[in-house]
């Protein structure tokens, strides 16, 4: 049990679903409810059908490209620890903002579910390298469905964070946001150290 809640808190940390509610508002500005809540749903479902392929086949991906699940467990803690000192300083948030307003300047509204929404905003490659982690952490059938069901859930948080972004905006306002987000940050931080100790001692064993 105490995995799953390890990996629900990994994917939840690097989507940064409540991050992304201010963003939703600015890149959907005009829409009605209706429209909004077509878009979050169509984002949510690209997003989680892209986390599924690398939770499902994220190994035999590795595996093509003669990479071992140990260095990318190393890699990806790595990856993941810079994240998180983006999310401390505040810096993930103002590149998410650059992403969405180049959305609205190239007038690409249309497809804003695609881009930047579901790509790069929900699943990025800390929420992709978190799911391969944990797709080689989680090996069996069993562990790997529920791996899929912790994906859905985190999916499901986010579009339900789409359909209150007002709310949740409001609630937090910008003192709260800024809080949850460097304490998000820390947690994701020690999980990335300890991705990266897991990897460097499977390396080592593997060499000795």
């Amino acid at each position: 049990m105490q995995s799953y809640i390890s990996a629900f808190v990994t994917i939840f940390v690097t989507i940064d679903a409540p991050g992304l509610a201010p963003l939703f508002l600015a890149l959907t500005a005009g829409m009605a409810r209706e429209e909004r809540k077509h878009v979050g749903l169509r984002a949510a479902t690209i997003a989680f059908c892209i986390l599924l392929l690398f939770a499902v086949a994220g190994t035999e991906i590795l595996r093509f490209f003669g990479i071992t699940i140990h260095a990318f467990r190393t890699a990806g803690g790595l990856l993941l620890f810079y994240i998180a000192f983006e999310m401390i300083f505040e810096k993930r948030q103002q590149r998410h903002e650059r992403s969405a307003e180049r959305a609205t300047t190239l007038e690409e509204m249309r497809n804003l579910a695609v881009f930047p929404l579901a790509i790069p905003l929900i699943a990025g490659p800390g929420a992709i390298s978190a799911t391969i982690l944990l797709g080689g952490t989680f090996p069996g059938l069993i562990e790997r469905t529920a791996l899929v069901g912790i994906i859905a859930l985190n999916l499901l948080v986010v579009f339900a964070v789409f359909l209150l972004a007002e709310r949740v905006e409001g609630f937090l306002g910008a003192t709260g946001r800024i809080v949850l987000t460097r304490l998000l940050g820390i947690i994701l931080a020690a999980l990335a150290v300890q991705f990266v100790a897991d990897g460097i001692l499977a390396l080592a064993g593997r060499s000795g």
